[in-house]
């Protein structure tokens, strides 16, 4: 199935784990996970991973799949593998097993020892790993990244658990969320989900609405509010993501096909429409389920849209709720972020107006970015924007670069100035 027989041989009898057997002699229970990950194509692990041939924890050779991934010092995308297996459901418990990660010096006979110290490679270790990989291998092994992925493990919404290794930070967005999708999924609320996601520029609001369809695999019609000047415009609308497939679809046209069944409007930049009037056409969807697109036709069923919107209301007022809080450096805690949430609503409304605001199901502010949190959004800019950077570039390496970038965040920007900081380090290196 897959083509790069030549990378994975090559890769294998390099590793430093691994006494270079000959390739008939690996007993893996689903070889097609090591071609994929040894192929160094993130891609070809999530297909594997998603048609069910090989599972996240299976073992490569002697080691786990995560373990085999983070030492093994041929791969340019380990990032991106690593994260692809989490997302699928890899046990980062697994690094601490020394039968699952055996040390470069453990003989076979000797990786039996449960009892015993495990000298597990220092590239499974959080501190022989870069700021991005410890950041998600560390949130994969926390309870509340668990008890979160619970609320909808056994719902359809199960896929979007994944968006956690897209998306950096927002734990308590997520977790609102899912409690909001799995409402749904035990059938405890009968009005359509709508889902305001609001804050500052730059914290993830138009990633986690764009990831949302991709995630479910369901279609997706992507509104930019920006541009609407009257109601007949909203269902006239075209899709305006660069994300999404091309389509000549209207709106009204996008529902119409996908009538009864699910699927994900996003409503980009709602509070920048040009005449409020233009949004009192989603008073009866959101609130029934069903309307009818155009004058005098039949009502179409909507139930199973998700309206998702994004805006920046309420900017500084997350700014000055978390600066407000007893001990600002602290991560903000489930009470504090509920709190945040009911003080969010006021000037939605005031924004919106009520009666659009009192059939939104949930709104939910994005916060700033915790220390590790922005550590980890400047690493993974420093791969994005290096070719071959985790082969030329050691964990270390990448660390000094994110600590010179630091300095540079900027709150109101977010994920962006750490962009624009880790690439003016990058040109100042050349």
């Amino acid at each position: 199935m897959f083509k790069h027989s030549r990378a994975y041989s090559r890769a294998y009898s390099q590793h430093p784990h691994t006494r270079s057997p000959p390739l008939h002699a690996i007993a893996t229970p689903k070889p097609t996970l090591l071609f994929a990950i040894a192929s160094d194509d993130v891609n070809e692990v999530r297909q594997v991973l998603e048609s069910g041939e090989a599972g996240p924890n299976d073992q490569v050779g002697p080691q786990s799949a995560l373990a085999f991934t983070l030492t093994n010092d041929k791969l340019s995308h380990k990032n991106e593998i690593v994260k692809a297996l989490l997302a699928y459901g890899a046990d980062p418990s697994a690094l601490r097993n020394p039968k699952l990660n055996p040390s470069a010096q453990a003989s076979p006979e000797g990786s039996e020892g449960g009892s015993g110290s495990h000298s597990q490679p220092g590239e499974t270790m959080p501190e022989g790993m870069d700021p991005a990989t410890r950041y998600y291998v560390t949130r994969a092994d926390s309870t509340h990244t668990r008890q979160t992925s619970q609320l909808i493990y056994r719902s359809f919404f199960r896929p979007l658990t994944r968006v956690r290794y897209d998306l950096i930070g927002q734990d308590w967005v997520l977790e609102q969320l899912f409690r909001v999708l799995s409402m749904h999924s035990q059938r405890l609320s009968v009005a359509p989900i709508v889902v305001l996601l609001c804050g500052p520029s730059g914290h993830g609001k138009s990633l986690l609405a764009r990831k949302f369809g991709s995630l479910l695999d369901i279609p997706t019609h992507t509104v930019n509010m920006t541009t609407l000047r009257s109601t007949h415009d909203l269902w006239q609308s075209y899709s305006m993501s660069p994300y999404e497939e091309p389509s000549s679809d209207t709106l009204a046209q996008f529902l119409l096909n996908n009538e009864g069944e699910r699927c994900v409007v996003v409503l980009d930049e709602i509070e920048k429409v040009e005449d409020p009037k233009a949004l009192y056409s989603l008073l009866m969807p959101w609130e029934l389920g069903r309307c009818s697109l155009e004058v005098g036709k039949r009502h179409v069923d909507l139930t199973k849209v998700i309206w998702l919107g994004t805006s920046n209301i309420g900017h500084n007022l997350v700014f000055e709720h978390c600066d407000s809080r007893p001990d600002p450096s602290k991560p903000i805690t489930r009470e504090e972020y509920r709190d945040l949430m009911d003080l969010s609503r006021p000037p939605v409304s005031e924004c919106l107006g009520a009666s659009l605001l009192s059939r939104v199901t949930t709104v939910l502010p994005f916060i700033p970015f915790t220390l590790e949190e922005k550590m980890a959004i400047a690493a993974e800019a420093v791969y994005s924007l290096t070719c071959n950077a985790e082969k030329t570039l050691t964990p270390q390496d990448v660390e000094a670069i994110v600590m010179k970038a630091l300095p540079s965040y900027v709150p109101s920007e977010g994920a962006r100035s750490l962009h624009r900081a880790v690439s003016n380090q990058l040109v100042d290196m050349i």
